[in-house]
């Protein structure tokens, strides 16, 4: 049997790690969290957010096994725990994840769009989905919605606004407020040269922002369960 450990010799890639699971575990207090080794000093955490979308944080270190869930609550107080870099992740939650991981490679790149204008759809849409939302979260139909049309490298791309909500929810985009979901906010603190890069696969979409990527399916949900 393989030791479970995860070690992040640095101390500020700890705390990226760790702000990166607080902000999950906020959109969903039992979120699993699943960390795959992408090479020999990097690692990256996935986690589900709600919105049929992915995200996920590059971090350097080792997981060990190199494909590893755990609960996100356990793993966070095992970051603020750990004296050195040696991380335990807690118990085993390989079991609660089933699903294919987006690619490694294949993206292709469609085009750069300003942070500003996604933020500003997030915004759009919170104010939308408060209005026309229930106890159960914002209309389907506007997560579903495409709000954004990126075309470059000989296609057009759609974002949808479950995806534009993950990454606003994630906190991804610097200046955007503890709560960016909420609280309005002031479009002018974001740089204008700040940029989401936006890649694609024939199956996946992705969103590079400086903080984070968000993935999503093409014209679908994520196929991933997560089981309580």
């Amino acid at each position: 049997m393989h030791e479970r450990v995860l070690t992040i010799p640095d101390a500020g890639e700890r705390e990226n790690l760790a702000t990166f699971l607080a902000k999950a575990i906020r959109l969903d207090e039992a979120v699993i969290v699943r960390m795959r080794q992408r090479d020999e000093g990097q690692l990256v955490a996935f986690v589900p957010t709600g919105f049929d979308a992915l995200a996920a944080r590059v971090v350097s270190g080792r997981i060990s096994p190199d494909d590893t869930s755990a609960a996100g609550d356990g793993l966070l107080n095992g970051l603020t725990a750990a004296a050195g870099a040696d991380i335990d992740p807690g118990f085993s939650m390989d079991s609660a994840w089933r699903g294919a991981l987006p690619p490694e490679a294949g993206f292709a790149h469609i085009d750069d769009v300003p942070a500003r204008v996604l933020i500003d759809l997030a915004q759009q849409g919170a104010a939308l989905a408060k209005e026309h939302g229930s106890s159960h979260g914002p209309p389907a139909s506007l997560l579903a919605q495409e709000v954004l049309s990126v075309e470059g490298a000989g296609e057009v791309v759609g974002v949808s606004m479950r995806t534009v909500f993950a990454l606003a929810a994630m906190g991804f985009i610097p200046h955007v407020g503890s709560d960016p979901m909420t609280a309005a906010v002031d479009l002018e603190r974001i740089d204008a040269s700040e940029m989401v890069r936006v890649r694609a696969t024939r199956t996946w979409l992705r969103l590079d922002a400086r903080f984070g990527t968000v993935f999503s399916r093409r014209g679908g949900e994520i196929g991933l369960t997560v089981r309580r």
